[in-house]
């Protein structure tokens, strides 16, 4: 039986392209004035850089809270990426929240702010998704991306498109990366 190889080198491209997204560097139509990490990510859930059982799988497995500030002038709206710091290639998104309002400085707990939607994530789902690692020495991140337009995105909106807004619109960013501990 013939197998086309289509397929194989469409995922390695959208990989490719999804890697460079989540790296935050807007490759697609970014802006030349993008300013990395200028945003300040902070939790008091995840201190000392370690998520607590509470947020994954083996335990309550809600979101955790999350506070930023730095978000440049001209920022339109926010938006929160959460995803595997480790997986090869294609990034595996647990969480992505966006049309965040300017003003806004956290998530709460299980929460999402007033106005804000969810795209799906890598599981096909508009939620977040509680991160269940097979070692405990696994790493997350949190990125909040400053954008310089509200993305206007029905709600539970696919992957792709949604990724392709955020890096087009993105102005800044800021991260914080937590690893699960027993």
């Amino acid at each position: 039986m013939y197998r086309c190889g289509c397929g194989r080198w469409l995922l390695t491209a959208l990989g490719v392209l999804l890697l460079g997204l989540a790296s935050g560097c807007g490759l697609v139509g970014g802006s030349a004035t993008f300013q990395p990490d200028i945003i300040t990510v902070a939790s008091p859930a995840l201190g000392h850089g370690a998520i607590p059982v509470r947020y994954t799988c083996r335990g309550a497995g809600v979101s955790p809270p999350l506070h930023w500030s730095g978000a440049p002038e001209g920022t339109k709206s926010l938006a929160l990426v959460m995803d595997d710091a480790a997986t090869p290639i294609t990034p595996y998104i647990y969480w992505m929240v966006f049309d965040i309002n300017p003003a806004t400085t956290d998530i709460q707990e299980g929460q999402l702010p007033p106005g804000a939607r969810q795209a799906q994530n890598s599981a096909g789902h508009a939620a977040y998704q509680s991160p269940c690692p097979q070692n405990r020495g696994h790493s997350y991140r949190f990125t909040v991306y400053a954008l310089r337009s509200v993305l206007s995105l029905p709600d539970g909106v696919s992957l792709k498109p949604a990724w392709t807004a955020i890096a087009r619109s993105a102005i800044a960013r800021g991260r914080l990366t937590a690893t699960v501990v027993p």
